[in-house]
């Protein structure tokens, strides 16, 4: 098994991206422990929006998502592959700046009276996720990257079930971060521009030219190697 991934990393050597995951979660844990918010995100429309035990189960599948749709990629299309880890990485380090830059938090959770099984997750998930560090929102900033490079793949271009069904799912990720109060309106909006902008860089046609040449100049030369011959771009 060692063997195999072993050789599936020299073969894909972007797949080492992934180790930002490392980084990332390094980085939470230690701001979650020293951040004292300075800012405190609201917005009139929070106070309209009620708590919802029930939006914990999309919130909670936010994870599956953060490490599933690069995985997708890695395994499918390269060039895929690297939009969405170029776009959520970026953005969910931005977000760390920012919340180091800005320190931040909310002061939006209910009360929780309910009893059943989600109302017990929901206390547990405030007990240990404290109510800082959430704007931009890192929930959204990343599903919106994943919904991004899902609807322009060219891979995925035919597969219209799985487009809607992606982005009815991320959109359903965005909400629940309001409905089981993690964040503000705003931490959402900020989330989407965050890697709306970046998106604009991804798919930008320079960059987009340059990636092509870049791919296929490693495509010639890996192929070259193997055969023992000088590659021909």
């Amino acid at each position: 098994m060692i063997h195999r991934i072993r050789g599936f990393i020299r073969e894909n050597p972007h797949s080492l991206i992934l180790l930002y995951y490392i980084f990332y979660l390094a980085g939470f844990v230690l701001l979650e422990k020293i951040t004292v918010p300075r800012y405190i995100i609201y917005c009139p429309l929070d106070d309209m929006i009620p708590f919802c035990e029930w939006f914990l189960i999309p919130y909670a599948s936010w994870f599956i998502l953060l490490l599933g749709a690069p995985l997708y990629f890695l395994l499918t299309d390269k060039r895929d592959f690297l939009k969405i880890t170029f776009i959520m990485f970026t953005g969910m380090t931005l977000c760390l700046l920012l919340y180091l830059l800005f320190p931040n938090g909310l002061q939006l959770r209910p009360q929780i009276t309910g009893d059943n099984l989600l109302c017990r997750i929901a206390q547990l998930l405030y007990s240990i996720d404290t109510p800082t560090n959430v704007c931009p929102s890192i929930h959204v900033s990343s599903s919106v990257a994943a919904a991004i490079v899902v609807n322009r793949s060219q891979r995925l271009k035919k597969r219209y079930k799985i487009r809607i069904l992606s982005t009815l799912w991320v959109v359903l990720i965005c909400l629940s971060t309001l409905f089981v109060k993690q964040h503000s309106v705003i931490d959402l909006l900020c989330g989407t521009l965050v890697s709306l902008v970046l998106a604009a860089v991804a798919y930008s046609p320079r960059l987009e030219n340059r990636a092509h040449l870049g791919l296929r100049s490693a495509v010639l030369h890996f192929t070259s190697k193997k055969k023992g011959g000088n590659p021909e771009i």
